[in-house]
């Protein structure tokens, strides 16, 4: 098993937030409690020894019908380093998550993303509205729930469609 210096730092220093540090292939992969992730991605980014300063990818993933339904996950980079760190933090459907985007200036627009593709709503962000769907657009398509073919498939589309005509 490969160790972290970020997992044993986060474990010493917020020992209750810390649920699960995997490692694969070189990779870590630390999930946190939602309420710390905040602190968690400051400490990240300001400890000196880890300088994860860079925010390259932001996302949801749909575990339906498992409850918490999601899973918010955040791959940073520390240049000083040469390490990519995830960090995964849980979310339960109707539940709001924390904005990062006064940490990372590009988690805007990836939190503008996840709320355009799952639904899934950010506390204190500056413009939360869709960015890749129009604001008719009816539904969250990367839900797992969402239609794919059937008699509502086109329930989402339908006014855009009648727009057209």
């Amino acid at each position: 098993m490969d160790r972290c210096l970020a997992g044993d730092l986060l474990k010493g220093k917020f020992p209750e937030a810390v649920e699960k540090i995997e490692y694969f292939r070189g990779d870590t992969a630390i999930t946190i409690r939602r309420e710390f992730l905040r602190e968690v991605l400051c400490f990240l980014k300001d400890k000196e020894s880890l300088n994860y300063e860079m925010l390259v990818d932001l996302t949801g993933v749909d575990f339906f019908p498992a409850d918490p339904r999601f899973m918010l996950v955040y791959l940073l980079h520390s240049m000083k380093l040469n390490k990519r760190l995830l960090i995964k933090v849980w979310i339960g459907e109707g539940d709001t998550a924390e904005s990062v985007s006064d940490i990372f200036r590009a988690a805007e627009w990836l939190e503008r993303e996840v709320f355009d593709m799952f639904g899934i709503k950010f506390k204190h962000h500056p413009d939360l509205r869709r960015i890749l769907l129009s604001d008719e657009f009816s539904g969250y398509p990367l839900r797992k729930d969402f239609p794919l073919e059937g008699h509502d498939f086109a329930k989402p589309f339908s006014v855009l469609l009648e727009e057209e005509r």
